[in-house]
């Protein structure tokens, strides 16, 4: 296990630009993609699973926390990747997934969830109670969900120091974009108050040191603040460094800590190389990896209905909607306005709602016919012109679909990289400055 997290504040305070890509993703191919450019360029790789994703029941991925640690290390293996450079994170492990319980029942099931996620060998915990249960105010304040957050962090260390786990870090806060993206179109996102968020540390550090748990406090890494990006159906907010000015002057106050930013989806290089600067070195990314991922799986989809007539037209977008429509909700909820608008935004939107779907039998079996009827193919430079502009020509000579597919994946994954470029290959003069430690 690396002590890389804890080591990011350090670095931040040396005005070294380390940061790491959180992958918030249980594709397949997202994993592949991120763990080859792991092994590539001798990155640690950080993967992360939500609450509602993978949780003692499931989630929707029908994975426990058990199974997607299987589940990515078998990736590993195949991709030759050292799984001693793998950091399995939990994002928003709280009662989340049960709000709609009394408070009692679905902190005990939260107290279940965060212990499996350490016994499985997760190792940075995203320690988020501030939602409200049945009979609660929709968001809670902080001196509640501090209580909350400790009581969840003393299961976590009871499961590590019972199972021969590693003991976990911690992040706290929670003021986040909302999960997937917001339903309308943004104007601007207000950075959290420097208050509130120095607000946030006190109230935990009180709480936690009142619990007994001030060696778990001190490793807590993080604190999730609002840096004012986020995504809507159509639209992005970019960083803007100014307005997160205040915000960042915190970090000189506690040294302890650097922030995590959710949301950067769709961020450009040069914004993500700014949030890592200002103290935001944990980017997580999840819809604009899927997004991406569907980009090049509708573009093969138009470059087989041209290339093989037996194919039939856009095959796997007429699957893809079909399902939807069978199964509204996953995005009914979340989108609005005319027949056409929804159809756009069930394919096409930022929020990529449509990433809850490749998982089902129907879309699997889709995107398998797909992938199997262009493999050994000859495709025409001029269709990846036409169909997959944004690619290129340097995918491989064969232009196998899987390796378009990765590709396009990894597209996203190098501007993250760039951000985040403290690699010793990238500049001998950083690893004599600051080289993460290996435990």
């Amino acid at each position: 296990m690396f002590s890389f997290l804890s080591d990011l504040a350090n670095a931040h305070r040396n005005g070294i630009n380390a940061g790491i890509t959180s992958v918030c993703s249980a594709h397949p191919l997202v994993v592949r993609a991120a763990l080859r450019r792991g092994r590539a360029f001798n990155q640690i790789v950080l993967i992360e699973a939500t609450c509602n994703q993978v949780n003692q029941f499931g989630g929707y991925t029908g994975m426990t926390p058990a199974d997607f640690v299987a589940f990515v290390q078998a990736i590993a293996r195949e991709e030759g990747f050292d799984r001693s450079r793998l950091i399995f994170g939990g994002d928003h492990v709280g009662p989340i997934p049960w709000r709609k319980l009394a408070a009692e029942e679905a902190l005990g099931n939260a107290e279940t969830m965060v212990a499996d996620y350490v016994k499985a060998g997760f190792t940075k915990i995203h320690l988020d109670a501030s939602m409200g249960c049945a009979g609660e105010p929709a968001a809670l304040d902080d001196e509640v969900t501090a209580q909350r957050a400790a009581r969840l962090a003393k299961a976590a260390e009871n499961a590590a120091a019972t199972s021969g786990f590693a003991l976990p870090h911690y992040v706290i806060g929670t003021e986040v974009p909302v999960p997937g993206g917001a339903d309308h179109e943004l104007t601007e996102v207000t950075p959290t108050d420097p208050a509130a968020a120095r607000k946030t540390i006190v109230i935990h550090r009180e709480r936690f040191a009142r619990e007994g748990l001030q060696q778990a406090f001190d490793r807590v890494i993080g604190l999730v603040v609002q840096p004012g990006v986020e995504f809507g159906n159509e639209n992005v907010i970019e960083y803007r460094p100014d307005r997160a000015a205040n915000l960042t002057e915190v970090l000189a106050d506690e040294p302890q800590f650097v922030f995590e930013a959710h949301s950067t989806d769709y961020q450009t290089r040069g914004s993500l190389s700014a949030l890592v600067r200002d103290g935001f070195p944990i980017l997580k990314v999840g819809p604009g990896l899927t997004f991406a991922l569907r980009e090049a799986l509708y573009g093969l989809d138009l470059i087989a209905s041209e290339l093989l007539p037996d194919y039939g037209d856009r095959s796997l977008a007429r699957a893809m909607e079909k399902l939807m429509l069978e199964k509204p909700a996953h995005w009914a909820s979340h989108y609005h306005g005319t027949d056409t608008a929804l159809h756009v935004q069930r394919h096409y939107s930022y929020s990529d709602r449509i990433r809850y779907y490749w998982t089902e039998p129907d879309a699997i079996a889709s995107v398998d016919r797909l992938i199997n009827t262009l493999r050994g193919t000859e495709i025409p430079e001029t269709l990846l012109r036409q169909f997959l502009p944004s690619l290129g020509t340097d995918t491989g000579a064969s232009y196998d679909p899987e390796t378009i597919l990765i590709s396009a994946i990894d597209r996203v994954l190098a501007d993250y990289s760039a951000a985040c470029d403290w690699y010793p290959h990238s500049a001998a003069t950083r690893r004599e400055v600051w080289t993460p430690t290996i435990l």
